[in-house]
């Protein structure tokens, strides 16, 4: 019996798995696209809150008409000091979960409707008069931003 020298194993492969650094750069892609489009996206739906407010403050509107069209006043009493409750489904937008507050304000002659935000919005209050101005209350952006 002739006993022969044993041989190194047959070199392997490398394994087809990912290295730590490689793991690494992509998870510092990911955060990087996170940071840049997450304000973006809340941006996205705050803008679609407003809608749902904006949407109800022209409802709100319809209904003072209406009222004004059957009493021949926007307002309870003669004295113009008590404007008309607004239906239930327009007090609060949306009414399974309220995002904002509608409320009326007389004025003379007039009302003013007002969305006030429950959470933090860079516009604020969205508001809306009896002669279709629209205003808003928050110093962030402008009339036109907020009512488009």
């Amino acid at each position: 019996m002739v006993l022969r020298p044993s041989r190194p194993p047959p070199p392997t492969a490398p394994s087809p798995g990912y290295t730590l650094l490689e793991l690494l750069v992509v998870l510092l892609i990911l955060g990087l696209l996170a940071a840049l489009g997450w304000p973006a996206y809340l941006d996205s739906v705050q803008r679609g809150q407003r809608a749902e407010a904006r949407a109800a403050l022209l409802e709100a509107q319809q209904f003072m008409e209406r009222y004004h069209a059957a009493n021949a006043r926007y307002t309870l009493d003669e004295s113009g000091a008590v404007a008309p409750a607004l239906p239930v489904r327009l007090q609060q937008v949306p009414q399974a979960t309220p995002r904002y507050r509608l409320s009326v304000t007389p004025t003379p002659g007039g009302y003013t409707l007002s969305a006030t935000p429950l959470a933090n919005d860079a516009c604020g209050d969205l508001t809306l008069a009896h002669t279709g101005e629209r205003g808003r209350s928050g110093s962030g952006r402008t009339v036109a931003e907020c009512w488009r």
